[in-house]
């Protein structure tokens, strides 16, 4: 069944238990405008019919835009997904709605927010962060396994969750817990950068490839210019100039396992559209950070001399 499948019977469920829409919304956090717009056309009898209007703009950055009705009331919404467009589209529906039936008198946006504030103590941290995407039309959440260690009987698994051009990774007895610990430290990253409760955080435009090729800036210069063989060089302080003038992040995952040489591991993942994850080893920690941002300078060198 697919997610959109999986909602609505969730939402039909809960509108067989004889809560009005409001009562409903209350009494079970994290409420979407596409939920909330179902209860409310399931009890009056017409349900909600979403159509798409216009699809446009590039692959990397598309524009949807879709209409939803219900009765004699109709709603527009644009996103950078379908899912999203259909989200502003029931919130524009309910605004109207409120204005005629104070059942109706919910804040989509208020919601998601009040339950932001309290992910912690729910269980679906996962769903919660995925549903704050889709309102603020971000890109979905990514998750994947980074490490599996330990004796059969005692597995641990290290799941990384990126979102946008952050990442955070967590650990857990199974990858089921380790995602969920994952998306609870995404979203208490996304409250400090926010400095408060409620998710204020933007992200900055994606960083393209061609961006860096066509780029004439001094380090983007130098990069080109000089060559990446001088013993001793600090490779990380390169990269954190590099990426501070270009805009991208740079995220350094510790790799537990060791190489059959017995060196340290490590990943360099660059937030670049699209994201470029660069190897490194050495005979510590900070060598192998320093190894993979190596290997992710002489990437862009390459990359942005390419004609």
């Amino acid at each position: 069944m697919t997610q959109e499948g999986v909602q609505s019977a969730a939402v039909e469920t809960n509108a067989d238990s004889g809560l009005n829409p409001v009562e409903t919304q209350r009494s079970i956090p994290g409420k979407t405008p596409i939920q909330i717009l179902h209860e409310y056309g399931t009890k009056t009898g017409s349900l909600p019919v979403y159509e798409m209007e216009k699809a446009e703009g590039e692959a990397h950055q598309p524009s949807f835009v879709f209409s939803v009705k219900i009765g004699d009331v109709s709603g527009t919404g644009q996103g950078s997904s379908k899912k999203a467009a259909k989200h502003q589209a029931a919130e524009a529906a309910l605004s109207i709605l409120q204005k005629d039936n104070p059942a109706v008198n919910i804040s989509a946006k208020s919601e998601i927010n009040g339950v932001a504030a309290e992910t912690h103590n729910h269980p679906n941290s996962v769903g919660i962060l995925q549903e704050l995407a889709l309102h603020r039309g971000w890109r979905l959440p990514e998750y994947s396994l980074l490490m599996e260690s330990g004796p059969p009987h005692k597995r641990e698994f290290t799941v990384t969750c990126r979102l946008e051009s952050l990442s955070e990774k967590a650990v857990g007895n199974s990858k089921k817990v380790a995602k969920k610990a994952a998306a609870e430290k995404m979203f208490a990253k996304l409250q400090n950068l926010s400095g408060c409760s409620e998710i204020t955080w933007m992200p900055t435009p994606s960083v393209r490839f061609e961006n860096l090729k066509n780029s004439s800036t001094e380090k983007m210069c130098l990069l080109r210019r000089n060559p990446l063989s001088i013993p001793n060089t600090d490779y990380i302080q390169m990269m954190l100039e590099l990426s501070n003038e270009q805009g991208f992040e740079v995220t350094y995952f510790d790799i537990e396992e060791l190489t059959v040489n017995g060196q340290y591991q490590c990943l360099a993942e660059l937030s670049t559209t699209p994201v470029t994850v660069c190897h490194g080893t050495g005979i510590s920690c900070s060598n192998a950070h320093n190894d993979a941002a190596h290997s992710a300078l002489q990437y862009i060198k390459v990359m942005a001399s390419s004609k």
